[in-house]
C-alpha cells in the first residue's frame, strides 16, 4: 500500500489569532516541520492544502500545493482538495493540520499500516478524543466527501459515519514498539489550537537526538544539531530546517577542509 501526506493549512486560525502555518518553531515554522515529518513517513506525495492566495512559509521544492477554494468552510473542504491532488498516486493518505509540531514519523507509519482490507479510515482515539486530523484515509473516500459537501454537510463525524472505520485506541497505538519507545505519551496527537497551547508546546525541550562526534543533544532541526549536509534516518539532508525527532541519529558529512587539515597534521 502506497501512502501520501495531506496537510490542511487553509483554516482561519481564529483561536490562535494569527496564521498557524507561519508560526516559529525552533528556527523553522510549524508548517515546514509538519511537511518534513510527513515526508519521512510516507512514500508518496506530500500535499499542502491552502486557501486561495494564502501565503505560506518556505517549503521544500518537492512539496505540492493544492488550493481550497472555500477555505475556512470546514476541514472536509480541504480534505476534498487534498485527496483530489493525490489522485491515484497513493492508496491512502495520512491527514493532519499544520498545528502538530510534536508529530512523530513512527506514529504516522503506525496509523497508515493499521488500514486493513475493507477499511476506509484508520482513526486514532487518544487523550479522550477521536483524532480525525491525525488519521489515515483511503483515497477512495473522496467521493463520499464530495457527496457530503454537495449536501452542505460539513462535519467530520458525518464522514466517519459513512465509512468503515478502524479505531486505534492508545493501547493499539502503543502496541507498536517504535511508537512505545519514541512517543510513549502519544504527544504526536497533540494540536496547538490557541496561543497558550502554542507557547506551552514551544517551551518544551527539543527532541533528544544522537549526533556523530557529540553524543546525545537536544535539537529540533538540522541547524540546531550543528548544520551542514548529514544523513538522518537513512536519508541525506542538507536543509537547515529539516526537522529532527526523538531517536534520530545525525551523521554529518566530513567537510573537505577539515579532512585536509587533519591529513596535513598527520603528515608532520
Amino acid at each position: 500500500m502506497t501512502s501520501a501526506g495531506i496537510v490542511l493549512a487553509g483554516g482561519r486560525s481564529t483561536r490562535m489569532g494569527r496564521p498557524k502555518a507561519t508560526l516559529e518553531w525552533h528556527g523553522s515554522t510549524l508548517l515546514r516541520r509538519t511537511v518534513g515529518i510527513l515526508g519521512r513517513a510516507v512514500d508518496g506525495p506530500v500535499v499542502v492544502v491552502r486557501g486561495a492566495g494564502q501565503e505560506l512559509p518556505a517549503l521544500p521544492p518537492d512539496i505540492e500545493l493544492a488550493e481550497d477554494e472555500r477555505a475556512g468552510r470546514s476541514p472536509l473542504q480541504g480534505l476534498a482538495a487534498g485527496l483530489a491532488a493525490v489522485g491515484a498516486r497513493a492508496d491512502a493518505a495520512f491527514v493532519c493540520g499544520a498545528d502538530a509540531p510534536l508529530l512523530h514519523p513512527a506514529v504516522v507509519r503506525c496509523v497508515v499500516a493499521a488500514l486493513r482490507d475493507g477499511d476506509d479510515v484508520a482513526l486514532p482515539r487518544a487523550h479522550g478524543h477521536v483524532q480525525p486530523l491525525a488519521a489515515a484515509y483511503r483515497v477512495t473516500v473522496a467521493h463520499r466527501v464530495e457527496e457530503l459537501l454537495r449536501a452542505d454537510v460539513l462535519s467530520a463525524r458525518a464522514l466517519l459515519e459513512r465509512c468503515r472505520v478502524r479505531t486505534l485506541d492508545e493501547a493499539a497505538l502503543l502496541a507498536d514498539p517504535t511508537v512505545a519507545a519514541l512517543d510513549p505519551a502519544l504527544e504526536s496527537l497533540t494540536n496547538v489550537n490557541d496561543a497558550a497551547q502554542y507557547e506551552a508546546a514551544r517551551a518544551r525541550p527539543a527532541p533528544l537526538v544522537a549526533v556523530s562526534g557529540r553524543g546525545a543533544i537536544r535539537a529540533a532541526t538540522l541547524a540546531g544539531a550543528g548544520g551542514g549536509p548529514a544523513t538522518v534516518a537513512g536519508r541525506r539532508v542538507s536543509d537547515p530546517e529539516e526537522p529532527l525527532v526523538a531517536g534520530d541519529v545525525v551523521t554529518f558529512e566530513e567537510r573537505r577542509g577539515a579532512r585536509s587539515a587533519r591529513d596535513s597534521w598527520g603528515s608532520l
